[in-house]
C-alpha cells in the first residue's frame, strides 16, 4: 500500500495501492477531499489525476489516487528546494527520527469537537489516511459466516476482531498462537534488514467462541510421547520415518524412535492412526497427568484499621463477602476449602474448626517473622464453615474503631495468607479488601526518589521487598487480588506489584457509597470467583532448532531461562510475547516449527499440560514476510517489548527506538519490496501494514511512554500492568478505542459493534449525535450537544441536554428500543473486559471532555503526541533518508 507523497510541486498529492501477486483490476480514483470522505476501494474517477498515476506491474494492484489539494501552510519541506537523487532535501526545521514535534499542553483544554486536534500542519487531509475501522470491516466481510481452518503451514488469519470460526486442523488457531508474521525470513541477514519482529503472541488458556470445538483432553498413559532429547511434545510438526519407526523433531534436529507400545505404521509419511490421535493430528491438545495435587485454596483478608473502620464501607465489602460465599456453597464447591483473617498493624487470624462451639481470634503482633499459632483450624472446607465465617463478617463493621492498631500495610496480608499456604503445600487466590492509606515500602522508594535522586529510578520498578514476596508467592502458586478503597495516590506506595506479579489484579474504587461504584465492586468480586484460573504454571516455548528463543514479554518475574517462565497464576486474558533469532539460515522444505508447553494445576487440583503447536512457512522473498503480516499482532509485541523494556529504559529512548524501527522497516519495503514506480515523495506500505501507523503513534504517545500534566503516577502504572499481559484484541483496542455511534445504526442487531465503528478523531462526533466509546479499561458514552430529544428520552428519561449529568453514572434500564440496544451492547463489550467497566457520560463542551481527547488517537494528543497525519509525514521523511542514505 502506498500513502500520501510529497513529490513536485506540480505533482498533486496521491494515494497509491500496491500488493504483489494480485491481479489488477481497472484502477479509478478517490474523489475531491471538499466531498465526503473517502473510503477504500476509491469512489470517483477523475481523469486529471488518473494521467498520473504510476505504471503497475502485472502483478500488483493499480495505483490509485486521491487529489488531496494544494497544502493549507507551507510545511517544512519545500518541494522547491533542489534534489539529491530524487529526494528533496527537508529544510532545517524538520525534526529528526528521535521525536515528534509536540504541542505544549493547554491549561483549559477545549471541546474536541469544537476545536479539532486531527488537522494535519502539513495539510493532509486525515480523512485520507488508512482506516483502522476500515481494515476491520473489510476483514469481517471477508470471513462473514465463514470458518477459518488452521492447517499446517498456516496462512494469515483473521484479525482478532473478526467474529469468525477458528478449526483447528494441524495449527493452532490464532485464538491462543498469533505470530508477527507467517512467513518467517530464511536468512537471518534478511530478518534484520527487515525490522519485521519474529515473534509469537502465546494466550495459552484462551476463551473459545460460540461454535469452537473445545481443546480435547488426552490421557497422559495413551498419548503418544514426545522427543526424548529436548523434551519436546508430540505434534503435528514431528515427521515420520523408517515406516513409522522414528520421527523427527524439528525443534533439535534428532530421530526419536518409538516404543513398540505405540507404534503405528504409515502412510504416505502420516501415521494410520493420525485422525484418531489429538496430538498427532490438532495443534492443540492437553494432557491429563496421572498425578493429584492439593485443591486451591480461598483466602480473604479485610482491613480493620481505624480509617477503615470510619470510612463506613466494611459493612458493604462483609455484605458482599457473605452473598460470595453463598453462591459458593453449592454441589460443586461445597469441598473449597477458606481462610479468614483482618489485619490492621497485626493481623488476625481466626480458627473456623467446626469441632469448636465459636471461632477463636488469634491475634499475631510480630509481623517482621510470621509464625503461625497453630494450622489446624485455618483452612476449613466451605461447607464446614459458612456459618461460622458469616457470623465473623456479620461483626467485623461493629469493631470499635478506638480499638485498633495503627496504620496497616498491603503486603502484611500477603504475608499471612502465603504463610498459610506453605503450611497447607497448597496453592490459591488471595482477596485483600484494603481501606486505609498506603503504606510506603519498608526500602524508602518514594515517589520523591524518582525524581530527585541522581540516579533515577523508572517508576514502574518493583519495590525490592514487593518483589522478594512476589517470587514466594509464585513459588508457592498464590495468586493475589487486591480491592482497594483509599483515595491516595503515591507512586512509591503504588501496590499493583505483587498483585500483576502473582497473575492477580489491582482494582481501585473512589467510594463505596456511590452505587455505581458498588455495582462495579459486586462485579469484579464475582468474576474473581467465576474466572477459571491456572495456579502454579510454567510455560515453555520450543522453536525450530535454527532459531532461538531471544525475548519474552509479558507480567511475569523474569528467570534465567528466556524459554521458560513460572506463574503463581494465569487465566484466559493472559498473554506472553516471545521474540525469536536467528541462529542460522532456516530450510525452506521445512519451514518453521513453534511449540508452546504449559503445565499448570487446576483448582480442583489436578494436573494438566496444554500444548499449542503452529508450523509456519519461510522464505528467502522478503516480501513474504511483508504480506503475512499484521498490524494488530505487531502492535501488541511492540507495545508488550515497549512496557517491559520501560522498567530499565529511558521513555525517551523507547520512543525513539519505536518509531526508528518503523521507520526502517517501511524503508525496508520501499527498497527491496515495493516493484511499483512511485515518485520519492510518495509512501509506501505493505498492505497487510497501512494502519501500521496509526497504530504505533498510539503507543508512542500513550500515557506510559508520554506522561502528561495530568497523569498520574498510579494511573500510568495501572496501564502498563494491565496492558503488559494483554491479548491481542484487547491491545489494539486499548491504543485504538472502538467509537460506536448509537443513533442510526443496529447496535441491538446482529451485526458486531466494529461494523459500525467510526474513526478515532474528534471529526468523527457528530453534535447531533449520540455514541459509545469502548477500550478495555473505560467506556464513555458521549452526548451531542444537538442530540434528539426523544433520543435523551429514551436513554436518560429526559428531554433537555442541560439538564443531563456528566459524570459517572448508570442510565435507567427502559423499555425502548435504544435503551435495550445500548445496554446489550454494554454487556458484549463487557464481556471482552478483564475488570468490570464504570460507564461515564460526557456532555459536548463540558470539562470532562478531557478524558475523551485521551481516546482520540488519531487526534494531537493533551500530552503533546503529534496526528496521525504529522506522524506518518515524518516517517515518510526519515524512510526516504534511510532509502538512499
Amino acid at each position: 500500500m502506498e500513502i500520501p507523497g510529497y513529490g513536485h510541486q506540480q505533482q498533486p498529492w496521491g494515494v497509491y495501492s500496491t500488493w504483489a501477486n494480485v491481479p489488477s483490476p481497472v484502477g479509478c480514483t478517490i474523489g475531491s477531499p471538499t466531498g465526503a470522505p473517502p473510503s477504500y476501494p476509491p469512489l470517483h474517477p477523475n481523469t486529471a489525476t488518473h494521467s498520473k498515476q504510476a505504471a503497475v506491474g502485472p502483478s500488483e494492484m493499480p495505483a490509485t489516487t486521491a487529489n488531496l489539494g494544494q497544502v493549507q501552510q507551507k510545511a517544512s519541506w519545500d518541494p522547491s528546494q533542489p534534489q539529491c537523487n530524487g529526494v528533496f532535501k527537508p529544510a532545517t526545521d524538520v525534526r529528526g527520527s528521535t521525536e515528534m514535534p509536540q504541542q505544549p499542553i493547554s491549561p483549559l483544554l477545549a471541546s474536541p469537537v469544537s476545536c479539532p486536534k486531527s488537522e494535519s500542519r502539513y495539510g493532509l487531509d486525515p480523512q485520507l489516511l488508512p482506516s483502522v475501522v476500515q481494515v476491520m470491516n473489510e476483514d469481517w466481510t471477508q470471513w462473514e459466516g465463514k470458518v477459518f481452518t488452521s492447517g499446517p503451514q498456516s496462512s494469515v488469519p483473521p484479525l482478532s476482531t473478526t467474529p469468525c470460526s477458528l478449526k483447528d486442523r494441524g495449527n493452532a488457531t490464532a485464538r491462543f498462537v498469533r505470530c508477527t508474521s507467517y512467513s518467517f525470513p530464511a536468512e537471518a541477514q534478511s530478518a534484520q534488514q527487515s525490522h519485521v519482529p519474529l515473534a509469537a503472541i502465546f494466550c495459552p488458556l484462551a476463551r473459545l467462541e460460540d461454535g469452537e470445538c473445545a481443546v480435547p483432553l488426552c490421557d497422559a498413559a495413551e498419548c503418544v510421547k514426545g522427543c526424548g532429547s529436548c523434551g519436546a511434545f508430540m505434534s503435528p510438526a514431528m515427521s515420520w520415518q523408517d515406516c513409522g519407526q522414528r520421527f523427527y523433531c524439528p525443534f533439535c534436529g534428532k530421530l526419536t524412535e518409538v516404543p513398540w507400545q505405540s507404534y503405528q505404521p504409515t502412510n504416505k509419511g502420516q501415521r494410520v492412526d493420525q485422525e484418531k490421535r489429538s496430538e498427532l493430528s490438532l495443534g492443540s491438545y492437553e494432557i491429563l497427568e496421572t498425578q493429584q495435587g492439593e485443591t486451591a485454596v480461598l483466602l480473604l483478608a479485610i482491613d480493620v484499621t481505624a480509617s477503615a473502620v470510619r470510612s463506613g464501607q466494611l459493612d458493604f465489602i462483609c455484605q458482599q463477602l457473605c452473598s460470595l460465599l453463598l453462591s459458593l456453597d453449592g454441589a460443586d464447591q461445597s469441598d473449597l476449602r477458606v481462610a479468614l483473617m483482618t489485619y490492621d498493624s497485626r493481623i488476625h487470624l481466626y480458627n473456623l474448626s467446626p469441632s469448636l462451639s465459636r471461632p477463636h481470634m488469634m491475634i499475631i503482633t510480630d509481623t517482621d517473622d510470621l509464625e503461625l499459632p497453630v494450622r489446624e483450624g485455618l483452612l476449613v472446607p466451605l461447607k464446614d464453615c459458612r456459618q461460622t465465617v458469616e457470623n465473623i463478617l456479620q461483626q467485623i463493621p461493629l469493631f470499635e474503631a478506638e480499638s485498633q492498631g495503627g496504620l496497616g500495610s498491603q503486603n502484611l496480608p500477603v504475608s499471612a495468607g502465603l504463610k498459610i499456604l506453605q503450611t497447607a503445600v497448597s496453592p490459591g487466590k488471595l482477596l485483600v479488601f484494603h481501606s486505609s492509606p498506603l503504606a510506603e515500602t519498608t526500602n524508602k522508594q518514594s515517589s520523591m526518589g524518582f525524581f530527585t535522586s541522581t540516579k533515577p529510578k523508572s517508576i514502574f520498578q518493583a519495590p525490592d521487598a514487593s518483589t522478594s514476596l512476589a517470587k514466594a508467592c509464585v513459588n508457592q502458586g498464590c495468586s493475589v487480588q487486591l480491592f482497594v478503597f483509599s483515595q491516595q495516590d503515591v507512586g512509591g506506595a503504588w501496590p499493583g506489584h505483587i498483585p500483576f506479579l502473582t497473575g492477580g489484579k489491582l482494582i481501585c474504587y473512589n467510594s463505596l457509597q456511590s452505587e455505581v461504584e458498588r455495582e462495579r465492586f459486586s462485579g469484579d468480586l464475582r468474576n474473581s470467583m467465576d474466572t477459571e484460573v491456572a495456579y502454579k504454571a510454567q510455560l515453555r516455548v520450543f522453536v525450530s532448532k535454527e532459531l532461538r528463543v531471544s525475548g519474552c514479554y509479558g507480567s511475569f518475574l523474569a528467570g534465567p531461562d528466556s524459554c521458560c517462565v513460572a506463574m503463581a497464576a494465569l487465566d484466559w486474558h493472559t498473554s506472553l510475547a516471545f521474540e525469536f533469532t536467528h541462529n542460522k539460515s532456516l530450510d525452506e522444505s521445512r519451514g518453521v516449527a513453534i511449540q508452546a508447553v504449559l503445565s499448570y494445576s487446576t483448582s480442583a487440583g489436578h494436573r494438566k499440560t496444554r500444548v499449542h503447536t503452529v508450523s509456519l512457512g519461510c522464505s528467502r522473498n522478503l516480501l513474504e514476510t511483508f504480506r503475512t503480516s499484521q498490524a494488530e499482532t505487531l502492535l501488541c509485541f511492540y507495545c508488550k517489548k515497549m512496557y517491559c523494556m520501560a522498567l530499565e529504559t529511558p521513555l525517551q529512548c523507547l520512543r525513539e527506538e519505536l518509531q526508528m524501527e518503523v521507520t526502517e522497516l517501511l524503508a525496508c519495503y520501499r527498497k527491496h519490496c515495493s516493484t511499483t514506480s512511485v515518485s520519492p515523495g510518495q509512501l509506501v506500505l505493505p498492505q497487510f501494514l497501512k494502519v501500521l501507523p496509526v497504530y504505533v503513534n498510539s503507543l508512542r504517545k500513550s500515557e506510559v511512554l508520554l506522561p502528561g500534566l495530568r497523569s498520574s503516577v498510579h494511573l500510568r502504572l495501572q496501564l502498563r500492568a494491565l496492558s503488559v499481559s494483554m491479548d491481542t484484541r484487547s491491545n489494539a483496542m486499548q491504543l485504538y478505542p472502538l467509537v460506536l455511534p448509537l443513533l442510526g445504526s443496529d447496535v441491538g442487531g446482529s451485526v458486531p459493534p466494529m461494523a459500525q465503528a467510526v474513526r478515532c478523531t474528534a471529526s468523527s462526533l457528530r453534535s447531533e449525535g449520540l455514541y459509545l466509546l469502548f477500550s478495555p479499561l473505560e467506556l464513555l458514552l458521549w452526548v451531542g450537544s444537538q442530540a434528539p430529544t426523544q433520543a435523551l428520552t429514551q436513554l436518560f428519561n429526559t428531554t433537555s441536554f442541560s439538564s443531563l449529568t456528566s459524570g459517572e453514572m448508570s442510565p435507567p434500564h427502559l423499555d425502548n428500543p435504544l435503551s435495550v440496544s445500548l445496554w446489550n451492547l454494554i454487556r458484549f463489550l463487557q464481556s471482552w473486559a478483564s475488570i468490570t467497566l464504570k460507564l461515564k457520560v460526557v456532555k459536548e463542551g463540558d470539562s470532562c471532555e478531557e478524558c475523551l481527547q485521551r481516546l482520540l488517537v488519531e487526534d494531537k494528543s493533551p500530552n503533546g503526541g503529534a496526528s496521525y497525519a504529522d506522524f506518518l509525514f515524518h516517517l515518510h521523511v526519515n524512510s526516504l533518508r534511510l532509502v538512499v542514505g
